[in-house]
């Protein structure tokens, strides 16, 4: 389009505009800008970088050294693949390091900032600011149409709408969830304009609800944590997760549920094993040999379990008594009510607690080296917003900077 042409439409051309300042968006920019490419980035929020600041605990666990595709679910498993293998955890270590950026190893492969999340968020916008790319804040997108140039983005900034054009555009917008920090549909309806798929977006990393006499249980036991095992899924989907289970007053949370939401269905059943590997019929016989056979069972177990949590197995076995007393058959059902006990939850916390969006953008839509779209050329989608969603742990930041990596590297590339 001519000078002449832009100034009769408004028009501010970019080579690139990137939707979402959030951890894919802003780490695309810099990639795109570092190649001389004019970019801007556009978001509605007050400040870049939201999700970033407060994931962690506010420390950010922005990578895990443990990644690897099993990590993600996706309709397509293979599709993250490409991407994984050229940007990996150690790329991104290395420019947390060139910062200053000092970090530390939780467990399983979780890296967290020692000292703040602000510093990831910090790094970036000066990657960005570095490689020439312009921010723009407080800025709604009111419409997006292709055009035979590329793209035409209206925006309205300081009370004033204006028309933008791209030759490409990127798609960083993120899922649904966590809402309460300007959280939509966004980046699914603009892939529906312009024809692409999308996997039905559903919360994932998510507490389970519970009802009626489940629901009094848990609630009995809000607080309790217990190192575990949960179980979830059916077929190829099923999962089994050995982390933390918390008790709460609406239901199950920590790691190991969280983990195992992202597998689960409505309707679907979820074991619980509150300890794992332990035959308790064999540890409570060894202890009622030991001695211990005057004590209660549930002083006992209370041993081997969390106080509240011994009490409350005890009595879905409908067990008491002296632990001498205790029979095999009693045992037994002690430790099956431990281990194996299947529950059906009412449903999940839903977006307003999920860590991250389930499904999104399908992959079969889109280039897995470049994060194209394969029918619109330009565009690309790229973070929470496509159909692929990693563990708890730092997988969904790798996935943000690997698929950023990639559709920025071959933008610059391109004309």
């Amino acid at each position: 389009m001519s000078e002449k042409a832009r100034r009769k439409f408004n028009l501010t051309h970019h080579h690139t505009i990137i939707l979402g300042a959030g951890a894919a968006g802003l780490h695309c920019a810099a990639y795109v800008a570092g190649q001389g490419r004019s970019t801007l980035v556009i978001d509605h929020a007050k400040a870049p970088g939201e999700k970033i600041r407060i994931s962690g605990g506010g420390r950010c666990n922005f990578t895990n050294t443990r990644t690897a595709p099993k990590h993600f679910l996706s309709a397509n498993p293979h599709f993250a693949k490409s991407a994984l293998a050229r940007y990996t955890p150690a790329d991104f270590i290395a420019l947390v390091e060139r910062h200053g950026i000092a970090w530390h190893e939780k467990t399983l492969g979780q890296l967290f900032c020692d000292d703040s999340a602000k510093q990831i968020v910090a790094m970036l916008l000066d990657e960005m600011a570095r490689a020439g790319a312009d921010l723009w804040l407080n800025t709604a997108i009111i419409e997006v149409e292709k055009t035979d140039q590329g793209f035409a983005v209206t925006v309205e900034r300081d009370g004033r709408r204006q028309t933008l054009s791209c030759a490409n555009l990127v798609v960083a917008t993120g899922g649904k969830s966590i809402p309460k920090m300007g959280a939509s549909g966004f980046g699914y309806d603009l892939a529906r304009q312009f024809g692409l798929p999308v996997v039905e977006p559903r919360p994932a990393l998510v507490p389970f609800t519970l009802t009626g006499a489940l629901h009094e249980e848990a609630k009995a036991l809000a607080g309790v944590s217990v190192a575990g095992r949960v179980v979830a899924g059916r077929g190829a989907r099923e999962a089994a997760f050995d982390e933390a289970i918390l008790f709460t007053h609406r239901g199950l949370s920590g790691p190991a549920i969280l983990q195992a939401s992202s597998y689960w269905r409505e309707g679907e059943t979820v074991r619980l094993s509150l300890a794992p590997g332990v035959s308790l019929a064999g540890a409570l016989k060894d202890k009622a040999r030991a001695g211990d056979g005057r004590k209660t069972v549930e002083t006992a177990l209370a041993t081997l379990l969390p106080e509240r949590l011994a009490g409350a197995v005890c009595a879905r076995a409908g067990v008491a008594g002296r632990l001498a007393e205790q029979g095999r058959k009693s045992l037994d059902r002690l430790d099956a009510a431990a281990n194996e006990w299947d529950i059906v939850p009412a449903g999940t916390e839903g977006w307003r607690t999920a860590e991250v969006t389930l499904g999104g953008v399908d992959t079969d839509a889109l280039s897995s080296r470049t994060m194209e779209a394969k029918a619109v050329p330009g565009l690309y989608f790229v973070g929470e917003v496509v159909d692929v969603t990693g563990w708890l742990g730092g997988y969904n930041f790798q996935w943000a900077w690997a698929s950023a990596h990639a559709a920025g590297t071959a933008i610059a590339a391109g004309d």
